[in-house]
């Protein structure tokens, strides 16, 4: 049995899918996997074992420039490409009209997707052929195994999910694995920082365990905040630049992390690594760790600065 699965974007969206298809397979021991996904997220479902082919899309790039010649050309053989086989199960966990509308409708195959009453895009629901209603108030990762369980017709399992690709990193840790604690001070949103002297203070605190800190970074003014985060410590490393896989290698030999509300604290969940994660105005039960060891220190203000390195510190200690 061939599915299709559509689950273009974020990174934690994408991630957040990893447990329904680990579900699936071990439900249905033949089924194998073809993934339509933003080229930049490429890299996630190939770690899944039960993904066969990764088709990458490149919406964010392509709308950029939607009408030139390049762009027209590139539409088409993604097309050509998602259509040279029929699949037995097309399902859009991603639910938005233009993934609907640009992939799900131009698939070959039965398109399964959420009903209007549970979707974000009501209007999506259109393009879909059998619509499953799963309740918003489920955390994110259920509420995607519990859509694959309906389209594919099996039980939904009552253990925790499971990402399965933890162990596709366990034979090309660094060599100080365990050794080290990882800092995941980037996010977009300026609500969502920690303050550059609340993770200087837990740096410090660290400092008598004798773990280094690892400070990764995607972007010139992240890179930058690494810089000073880690000026004056000497157990700091500013890491270079790295790509995606690169990064979960990294956060896969950690003895532990913190995090703020970003893509890579969903990454580092799906390693099965001790996780804490601050939050100030997001709300962590439809959409915060998940997985072992996942804790959450959230502030009861709303207000990220009111969250002390103290407390942090605290929840870290456990691990170091």
């Amino acid at each position: 049995m061939r599915v299709l699965v559509v689950k273009t974007s974020s990174m934690g969206d994408v991630l957040h899918t990893l447990p329904a298809l680990t579900d699936a397979f071990n439900c249905l021991p033949d089924i194998t996997f073809d993934w339509v996904v933003e080229e930049n997220f490429a890299q996630i479902p190939a770690w899944h074992f039960a993904v066969d082919n990764v088709i990458p899309v490149a919406i964010r790039r392509w709308r950029k420039n939607w009408f030139s010649k390049s762009i027209r050309q590139e539409r088409h053989q993604f097309i050509k490409l998602l259509r040279e086989r029929e699949y037995d199960c097309i399902i859009d966990a991603q639910g938005l009209i233009k993934s609907a509308f640009l992939i799900t409708r131009k698939a070959l195959g039965t398109k399964h997707g959420l009903d209007r009453k549970s979707i974000k895009e009501p209007i999506a629901s259109w393009f879909y052929d059998v619509k499953h209603n799963v309740p918003k108030s489920m955390h994110a990762i259920e509420r995607v195994r519990l859509l694959f369980a309906k389209s594919l017709g099996y039980t939904l399992p009552e253990k925790i999910g499971d990402y399965a690709i933890a162990r596709h990193f366990l034979t090309d840790l660094p060599l100080d694995h365990g050794q080290y604690l990882v800092f995941l001070h980037a996010t977009t949103r300026p609500e969502k920082h920690w303050t550059e002297n609340a993770w200087r203070d837990l740096i410090e605190l660290v400092e008598p365990s004798g773990l280094k800190i690892k400070l990764p970074w995607g972007a010139p003014h992240e890179q930058s905040r690494a810089n000073r985060l880690a000026e004056g410590f000497e157990h700091v490393e500013v890491l270079p630049k790295l790509s995606l896989s690169q990064v979960a290698s990294v956060l896969a030999g950690a003895k532990a992390v913190v995090s703020v509300d970003t893509g890579l604290s969903h990454l580092t969940a799906a390693l099965d690594r001790p996780n804490i994660t601050l939050f100030g105005e997001t709300d962590p039960k439809l959409i915060g760790g998940y997985g072992k060891n996942q804790f959450s220190i959230i502030s009861p203000e709303q207000n990220m600065e009111t969250i002390s390195a103290k407390e942090v510190y605290q929840q870290l200690a456990e691990f170091i």
